[in-house]
């Protein structure tokens, strides 16, 4: 399981000498080991750094389980460094080289996959459920009172007769209040302590919207999606629908992440949208959320100086002028600033038609 901890680890190492990351996809509906196998000897054919690529195979072949659905890997033989991340979602094969672990891939499933909080919910109590990067981490369950359900309509209503009065209603309703108020303090509580970044609720709709009700206001902005579910669903059932709810709620939010980039930057404060201008707010620390598409790599220039990067050849750097070395994927190095200076980071999984924007932008804390 890849934690907050490990990325920050491949965050802040860098190597004098090379670092080769390796992502393969090892999705068992799409394979077996066998051809996953040859195909991660047909990607390291070609790289030239032998120990390295001997540590990848070893791992590969010895110790990886076949468990997941991909498997992150990062070898720096001349410093003893080795660490492999298998993961329960889906990447994208690839290979890279750099004097740095490529983190890209993974900024972009921390983004779609990470922190999702689930309450199954009804009148006498809940499920909740924490999800990580497609693995169940946590869960509790809460058991209130039992409400007794009565019949009213007719002689039914006539206290003393089949289905009692009003006022066994009344306590049936502040029954279910209760338990709800109870549910919704262990939720919060369960939540906070594990980082939540998104949540969903599942239950009937009465009983979604009355613990939607009762939650505070900064978690009831976390709550992305609703559905209906039972209470003994199990967790392969929940995280499906989970994902599901969650994916249909990524596209509206990128689509009014990218709406707030492009607004704010035309007004000339609080965004920014282009690959120099956001470099730039990059390098000044001033990126509170970086967006862009997920796949986009472009080449730039950093400073050897001051670490300034650009989209443009330039002679000086404009800020200490020492001069400038081209690098391949500016994105990924502009990814790896944000996440160290505790920005976010947003990949867009889908192409939100918002005119004015061209794959990647910010949103500034200034």
């Amino acid at each position: 399981m890849l934690t907050d901890t490990n990325l920050h680890e491949l965050l802040e190492y860098k190597s004098k000498t090379r670092v080769l990351s390796v992502y393969l996809n090892t999705d068992p509906s799409q394979g077996n080991a066998d051809v996953y196998r040859l195909h991660l000897r047909s990607m390291l054919k070609d790289i030239d750094l032998p120990e390295d690529v001997e540590a990848v195979e070893q791992y590969v072949q010895r110790e990886f389980e076949w468990s997941g659905r991909s498997v992150a890997i990062f070898s720096c033989a001349a410093d003893g460094f080795f660490k492999a991340y298998p993961l329960a979602v889906p990447v994208r094969s690839r290979v890279r080289i750099d004097t740095q672990p490529h983190v890209k891939p993974l900024a972009n499933v921390w983004d779609f996959y990470g922190g999702y909080g689930v309450v199954l919910v009804d009148k006498q109590g809940a499920r909740v459920f924490l999800f990580h990067l497609g693995e169940l981490i946590e869960q509790e369950g809460h058991l209130g009172e039992a409400v007794r359900h009565t019949k009213s309509g007719g002689a039914s209503a006539v206290p003393g007769r089949r289905g009692g009065s009003s006022e066994q209603h009344a306590n049936a309703d502040g029954l279910v209040e209760r338990n709800m108020k109870d549910v919704a303090e262990m939720a919060v509580h369960f939540f906070a302590e594990h980082n939540v970044r998104r949540l969903l609720i599942g239950g009937t709709d009465d009983n979604v919207a009355l613990l939607r009700g009762l939650l505070p206001k900064n978690w009831q902005s976390l709550v992305v999606g609703t559905f209906p579910m039972s209470m003994m669903a199990n967790k392969d059932e929940v995280l499906a629908r989970a994902l599901q709810v969650g994916q249909q709620a990524e596209m509206r939010e990128e689509t009014e992440v990218v709406e707030k980039v492009v607004t704010t930057s035309a007004k000339g404060r609080g965004g920014v949208v282009g690959l120099d201008q956001t470099l730039a707010a990059v390098h000044d620390n001033r990126v509170q959320m970086l967006v862009f598409q997920d796949g986009y790599r472009a080449p730039g220039y950093r400073c050897q100086g001051c670490g300034f990067m650009t989209a443009n050849s330039a002679p000086t750097c404009p800020y200490c002028g020492a001069g400038f070395e081209r690098v391949v994927d500016a994105v990924e190095l502009a990814v790896r600033k944000v996440l160290e200076s505790g920005g976010d980071v947003e990949v867009l999984q889908y192409e939100p038609q918002v005119a004015g924007f061209d794959q990647i932008g910010a949103v500034l804390r200034y």
